[in-house]
């Protein structure tokens, strides 16, 4: 299980815009606790500590543990609203859960050995990340802080697939939409840009040559055959 996280919180009594209001001028921010058949629980954080959390990946696919006035709550993160332009956290939803119930959860992937890819070390490939987080379903103490993707056998135009990641035991993708999902690219080795220019330079000559080696011969073109007729009329 992703290692725990402890966040003291306190009760909130007041509900409503103009009291969520208050508290965010007061450098608090209101919250909610929901789930497990229990009813909602208002909480109220300090700002300055939720932002602080909230700067840490691990706290976006961990166990938190919220100390409450009415005792410690085993929850996960399920929504943050911010402020659309300001640094400013406005609200934080969170989720109780049941040791004995699955849960589904968008764990990050941790790309490792990019440094070692032959096909940016000797060919000089960029490597690109394409996605960056899948939604698994597992229970709660199987939970993975993160997904580890080698990617230090990659050369050059190669790719690393969702078929190719190894789940941790009792971790299983949410859902397969399609079929062709397992074929999704998780990362690759793309040519340089110096390379790509001059591939496509090369294929330009090449289609000129060929052109030139099959052109119709047109109006303005000397005509062989007449000319020989008349350098035979003439002698």
């Amino acid at each position: 299980m992703s290692t725990d996280i402890n966040l003291t919180v306190e009760s909130r009594d007041v509900k409503g815009t103009a009291a969520s209001r208050r508290l965010r001028h007061g450098d608090k921010v209101p919250g909610i606790i929901y789930g497990a058949g229990k009813d909602n629980e208002n909480i109220v954080f300090e700002h300055s500590d939720i932002m602080h959390r909230l700067d840490t990946p691990a706290f976006y696919s961990s166990i938190i543990s919220l100390m409450t006035p009415s005792g410690d709550q085993q929850v996960i993160l399920r929504e943050v609203q911010r402020h659309p332009y300001r640094a400013r956290v406005l609200h934080v939803d969170f989720q109780r859960i049941n040791a004995s119930e699955k849960l589904h959860m968008n764990v990050p992937l941790h790309f490792e050995g990019g440094e070692e890819a032959p096909g940016v070390t000797m060919d000089g490939g960029i490597l690109s990340f394409l996605v960056m987080e899948l939604d698994v379903t597992c229970l709660p103490k199987d939970l993975p802080e993160y997904i580890s993707v080698d990617v230090s056998q990659l050369g050059l135009n190669q790719s690393v697939h969702l078929s190719d990641i190894q789940f941790p035991e009792g971790v299983e993708l949410t859902s397969a939409v399609a079929p062709t999902d397992e074929d999704i690219t998780l990362a690759n080795v793309a040519p340089p840009k110096v390379m790509e220019e001059e591939e496509a330079k090369d294929a330009l000559a090449a289609e000129g040559e060929e052109d030139a080696g099959t052109a119709p011969v047109g109006d303005g073109a000397p005509d062989a055959s007449g000319d020989a007729q008349e350098k035979s009329s003439e002698d």
